[in-house]
């Protein structure tokens, strides 16, 4: 299967869903490539981190590498069948990159924040999963709230605005605004690999992992 972690606003999360999917899945013992290609780098920097941690305790766990533009559906395209899976993070912006992961997407998760911002940018998200799926037709493309609000009615109101969405999936699995995500990412981990644990934290991921995973 051949994920993608995107979405045209930066600073929703998109790294850290990517990072925490490679490990649990590759936990499950699966052969796993993660595709870094936002230009920042960071599931590359984040994947360094975690292989200089887990030095002489078999490294990552997963393959990472770098693509950028058109290559990320020509040479995905051609690494896929070597690996199990395939889980792709690409940066918060409309780039050839995003479009070119579109193209060769299993499933898309879009995430988002329960701020006007993010919804006003799901709507330029979905045009660009519209215009994929002219072409790619097996894409599932869904959208799920990142950082959300320990309180209040803004998650309430984010879901109902986003499941309106036409071309995007609105999948209730949303992940809390939790220090754990943030501690476990600096010391090149997996929110459900940190000690001590957040079992909040690690249900969260677990429950977006089973639901495009096992579903």
């Amino acid at each position: 299967m051949i994920v993608v972690c995107g979405g045209v606003k930066g600073g929703v999360g998109k790294s850290t869903l990517a990072t925490n999917l490679a490990i649990v899945r590759a936990s499950r013992g699966k052969d796993v490539l993660l595709v870094d290609g936002d230009a920042q780098g960071t599931a590359s920097s984040f994947t360094a981190v975690r292989n200089e941690v887990l030095e002489g305790k078999g490294g990552a766990g997963y393959t990472c590498i770098k693509l950028q533009g058109q290559a990320i559906k020509t040479d995905v395209l051609k690494l896929a069948p070597k690996y199990d899976d395939v889980v792709i993070d690409v940066g918060g912006m409309d780039s050839i990159a995003q479009r070119a992961a579109l193209l060769v997407a299993d499933v898309y998760i879009c995430p988002f924040k329960p701020s006007s911002f993010d919804l006003w940018a799901i709507e330029d998200t979905e045009q660009l999963v519209a215009d994929a799926k002219a072409f790619n037709e097996k894409l599932k493309a869904i959208c799920v709230i990142n950082m959300a609000d320990s309180v209040g009615k803004d998650n309430a109101e984010a879901a109902e605005l986003a499941s309106s969405a036409p071309s995007l999936i609105y999948q209730a699995t949303p992940l809390g605004n939790r220090k754990a995500f943030r501690n476990a990412a600096s010391q090149g981990l997996a929110v459900t690999e940190l000690k001590p644990p957040d079992p909040k934290a690690t249900a969260e991921v677990l429950a977006l992992y089973n639901s495009i995973f096992l579903a």
